[in-house]
């Protein structure tokens, strides 16, 4: 699923962003102006959709509803190791997302904070999230997440995202691993079941990044990144979509047997399922026409994926409580 159309994509040289003007929250920096830089470092947005699956799967695991002190321990220790990730991935980045006008707002492009101060703070957020997972919910979900945050800042963030077009395929892989780590939490083993929702995940990951790809296509192709819709024309890209989005929703009804649910699940996944490949096919054929840059609307698609994966994972949790 992973080749290209051997046609070229345009080969437009985009400049990088201006620099930004002075910023008086960091020229004269309050208390408030500290921490929201800090917050921001953390990727917060990034956060929330990770604690999505995350929480969910626990009810899954569960059968039920879950004790609240393992729900709650699980929460702080994943925010902290996402936030973790997210500020290291800033200090690693922070060249090309000071060229990049979707990210130049981010504090370490606007000297907010420092490189030396982001680090301290990302490593000190890991420490933490180790800690906090293994003495107050279990050690192989604390080890689930450190993989997961090794996996992100030095596989994906290190290795693949400035050398291939496969970068957000494979470095995606770290986004699945809190459906593991919300099973693991509590049950204290891994099971089948999981490992379909991190498939669910894996293969939800390249038509939700590419989409917003298409849109910023211009800053990845500014910096070389080389994301699919910089390297591949809109026709090929929309193919990838559709072919991700196909095999995703079939892992999404997976579940079903694999889980044993009710009807509840299997009914949400079929029917957000025939929306997602609806849009993903709107978008081939808008790209089939030649539509290129803001006509392809390929925003459509990525906010409703964001929709998607939420009500999938709500269906995964209100299920047992109805089964």
């Amino acid at each position: 699923m992973t080749a290209v159309d051997p046609r070229p994509a345009a080969t437009t040289s985009y400049p990088a962003a201006p620099p930004l003007p002075a910023d008086p929250a960091v020229l004269s920096p309050t208390v408030r102006d500290v921490v929201k830089a800090y917050v921001g470092l953390t990727k917060p947005r990034i956060i929330e959709l990770l604690l999505i699956t995350t929480v969910p799967v626990m009810f899954l695991a569960a059968g039920g509803v879950p004790g609240l002190g393992v729900v709650a321990a699980t929460l702080v220790g994943g925010i902290f190791a996402a936030g973790s990730a997210n500020t290291i991935n800033c200090v690693l980045d922070r060249d090309i997302d000071e060229q990049m006008r979707r990210t130049r707002r981010r504090p370490l492009p606007r000297h907010a904070v420092s490189p030396r101060s982001a680090t301290i703070f990302g490593v000190v957020l890991g420490v933490l999230a180790t800690l906090e997972l293994g003495f107050f919910v279990n050690w192989l979900s604390s080890l689930l997440a450190l993989a997961a945050n090794a996996f992100y800042v030095f596989g994906y963030t290190m290795v693949l995202k400035r050398r291939t077009v496969q970068n957000i395929v494979w470095g995606g892989i770290a986004g699945c691993f809190p459906t593991l780590i919300g099973w693991t939490a509590v049950t204290n083993e891994l099971a089948w079941t999981p490992v379909v929702l991190f498939l669910v995940v894996f293969f939800w990951t390249p038509p939700h990044t590419w989409t917003l790809a298409m849109r910023y296509r211009e800053d990845y192709a500014s910096v070389d990144v080389p994301m699919l819709p910089v390297v591949a024309t809109p026709v090929a890209t929309a193919r990838q979509i559709m072919a991700y989005s196909v095999v995703m929703v079939a892992t999404s009804i997976a579940l079903w047997p694999v889980a044993d649910t009710g009807f509840v699940y299997p009914l949400a996944a079929i029917a957000l399922g025939v929306v997602f490949l609806r849009e993903a096919r709107a978008l081939l054929l808008r790209a089939h026409t030649g539509a290129e840059g803001a006509a392809l609307r390929p925003m459509r698609l990525f906010h409703f994926s964001n929709i998607y994966l939420a009500l999938l994972f709500i269906a995964a949790a209100i299920d047992p409580l109805l089964h």
